[in-house]
Parts: structure tokens; sequence; C-alpha cells
């Protein structure tokens, strides 16, 4: 079993044996982690402490599952077990949330996780002045998808003129930071007045460690969104404010696209259960954790058909094409631009039919088939759509609803509507 600590503090010459067991993210010193950002996030200005320590609960929990391989076979093929050891500021009101944590992280990556917390002395660490943000309303997480671009324009919509909102965007892949860098600021231009700051937070796992061994690496890291999830909320601490994650609803519920995979998504940070079970969890430990998804009951259709109705139908066309939803990555093996998206995927195939049923234009750059043997073989290989095709003819069963484990607030009812409409729109796309 995978055995992690995350540490403040490194040794100067580390041994073997510590570098397999440790992560160490530390202010000033020798640190396995990449970014501005020390363990007591002062650059984000007066986090909640409770707040930091979820931080590093998410660092590590992300940490452990990039650097541990999945093995293949068998039902349980992406299983894994962990047991991780976080540094927090008082460990009793998260060892009161221990079992419920493990659940919640066992419902997210599909792995076996046992948490330990132990007390660690807050590091020194210089606190950053609040941001200059006008009656800040709610944080919101900015991606660079079209999902996190419509929750952009509709939380703009919904402020005065006397009030603002923070975007907030994890910068995990370095193609996608000029990406919500325009999508943050065309949404202002859409909808002028209101006062709008946008923050880029740049923390991930660096890839070598402390003494320049290189980890290992796992591709997959379903737990990356956690970790945005976490940047989140510290960010909205600050100021005690709503955290929006924007994600049309029938992503959120994540419905498996066959009878043997447990959803069309490799992660399920926006399920409704996990978003009500992780805020109730966070409230419990003294956390700020306010959460929101304002799309939880609409398709993306309909969230396209939104901006539209909020931002005219040619601007909504415009400004969704320039964001990007494709989970492929590999386009530098085949010498193609990373910012082209492979239009086969998941999310490009849930993309391409929303802006059919909305009726926009979309002109968003895919990645041409035909453009080589070696890329069509590659797309044909990634490409959800036979399986989702299948999925269609089957249509959502009551064992799907059944399996989906909703939160006793969603009704089995609305997420059964809900579905009926997503497969309405992705039967259309491909009649």
């Amino acid at each position: 079993m995978p055995d992690f600590t995350l540490r403040l503090s490194a040794p100067m010459e580390p041994k073997p044996a510590e570098l397999r067991e440790n992560f160490y993210w530390t202010a000033d010193g020798p640190t396995s982690f990449e970014g501005p950002y020390g363990p007591r996030l002062g650059k984000l200005g007066p986090v909640r402490p409770e707040n930091v320590d979820f931080v590093r609960l998410a660092l590590l929990v992300f940490a452990a599952d990039r650097t541990t391989p999945r093995s293949g076979g068998g039902s349980n093929w992406s299983q894994r077990e962990f047991r991780l050891r976080v540094p927090v500021r008082t460990p009793e009101p998260w060892l009161a949330a221990k079992a419920e944590l493990e659940r919640l992280l066992d419902f997210l990556t599909g792995d076996a996780w046992t948490l330990d917390f132990y007390r660690a002395r807050p590091p020194k660490e210089p606190v950053a002045k609040r941001l200059p943000l006008v009656a800040p309303k709610r944080a919101v997480l900015l991606s660079g998808g079209a999902d996190s671009a419509v929750g952009a324009v509709l939380s703009r919509s919904q402020l005065a003129a006397d009030q603002g909102h923070l975007l907030l965007s994890h910068v995990g892949a370095k193609n996608l930071a000029p990406i919500q860098r325009d999508v943050s600021a065309t949404a202002e231009k859409l909808i002028p007045g209101p006062s709008q700051v946008h923050l880029q937070i740049g923390l991930r796992r660096n890839t070598k460690q402390i003494d320049g061994s290189p980890f290992t690496d796992e591709p997959s890291s379903r737990s990356r969104s956690l970790l945005f999830l976490s940047l989140g909320l510290a960010a909205a601490s600050v100021d005690e404010v709503p955290l929006w994650i924007p994600e049309n609803g029938f992503a959120s519920l994540n419905p498996p696209l066959d009878p043997n995979r447990r959803g069309s998504l490799s992660t399920r940070t926006t399920h409704p259960a996990f978003l009500a079970g992780l805020a109730q969890v966070l409230t419990g430990a003294g956390a700020h954790g306010e959460i929101h998804n304002p799309f939880t009951e609409m398709t993306k259709g309909e969230m396209f058909a939104k901006a539209a109705e909020l931002v005219g139908r040619d601007e909504a066309a415009a400004y969704l094409s320039a964001t990007h939803s494709c989970g492929l990555t590999g386009q530098r093996t085949f010498g193609l631009p990373v910012t082209e998206q492979c239009g086969v995927c998941f999310g490009c195939v849930v993309r391409r039919a929303s802006f059919q049923a909305a009726g926009l234009q979309d002109s968003t750059r895919y990645i041409d088939p035909d453009v080589s043997t070696r890329v069509k073989g590659w797309l044909t290989k990634n490409s959800v759509e036979r399986s989702m095709q299948g999925f269609l003819r089957r249509g959502v069963r009551s064992l799907d609803l059944a399996t989906m484990s909703l939160p006793p607030s969603y009704p089995t009812s609305v997420a059964a509507d809900l579905c009926r409409r997503a497969c309405t729109e992705l039967g259309n796309y491909f009649a």
C-alpha cells in the first residue's frame, strides 16, 4: 500500500526511504511542488486556517495519485490503496471527519484511501493583503472550459454595478493559461460594469524529487479537480463568499456509457452527492465550505442557450468557441497544436452536441482526422462516439439512476428528466 506523508520542512540530504514516503511543501526550502505558494497560502491573503488544512489534504491526495501508477486487470483495474498523513493546525476536527472524508475520496477517484492527521506548526510566511475587489459577492472557478465560461457571464449578469466577483483558475496545463485569461477578459467585455479580478494559481507536483531524481508518473490524475476546488474555497474563505463550480448537470451525474464502466468521466468532483458531502464535512471541521453549482439541473446545450440569452447569439458562439473542453492529451506527439481539440472524447462530443442544440455556430478548432493515418488511428482509438451511441440506444436505465448515489436534495425524477434531455441533444447530434 502506498504510504505518504506531507512534510512542511525538508531534510538537506534526504535518504531514499524518506523520498519514497514523503512529499515536501516548504515556503523557502527544497520542495516537491512547483508554484509561488507556500504551505500557509500567504500569497492568497488571510485564508481561513482550516481551508489551508484542506488544501494540504487535497495537494497530498493529488501528489499521491499522480505518483502511483495504476495497474490493469479485472473489474478493479484502476483501484489502488493509499495511506496518507496530513499536517493540520488542529487534528481533532479532521479526525472526527476521517471516515466521511475517506468515503468521499473513494467515491471521487475509485481508489481506497486511509487518512491520518498530525499537528503541525504553521510555517512563517508573509500574508498578502486582500485582493482589490469591490464588494465581493462570490468566487467562480474558471478552468478555461465552456461550462466555466458560462458561469463567468452568468455570475456577472447577477452582480450590481457596485459589486464584484473573483474568477479563480488553476494552471495545471500551461497551454490553458492564455485561454483562461482570454475567457476572463471577454466575459468582462460582454457584461461590463461589475468589478472582476482573475487569479491564476499555479500549484502542482514537480517532475523531480528534491534530490533531483524523477518522480514516477500516473497520467490519469482523477484528483486534480479536488485540488482546484480546495484552492477555490481557500480564496473564497478570505471574504467568506460562496464558491461557484459551474458544470452541466449531465456531466456532474456522470452516467456510465456502458454497463462495465463506473461513469463517463474519470472523476466526480461536481457530483451532487460529493459536493453536498464535502460541504458538510468542511463546515463541521471549521473550514469555509459554501459550494454551489448553478447548473446542476441544466444540460450543456441549455447552458449554451443561456449564454446566448445573456450576451447575444453571435457573441456567445464566438465566446464559447474560444474555450477548451477536450480531455485528450498527446497532440504534441503528432506535431499538432496543443490547443486543437480532438472532437471525439466525451467532453468534445457533448460540446459539439451543445452548440447544435443551442443553434450556435461552432468555430472550435478540432483536429482533422485526415491529416495523417497515425492521427486518424489515434483519434479512433480514443473516440467515445461508438460507446456514446450504444448508451443512447440503451438509454438511462433505472439501475443507472439507482447507482448515481443522489443526495436527498436531488430527486431521482429530476435526474431522470435531465438525462432524458441530454440524451435528446446527443441523439440529435448523431442523427
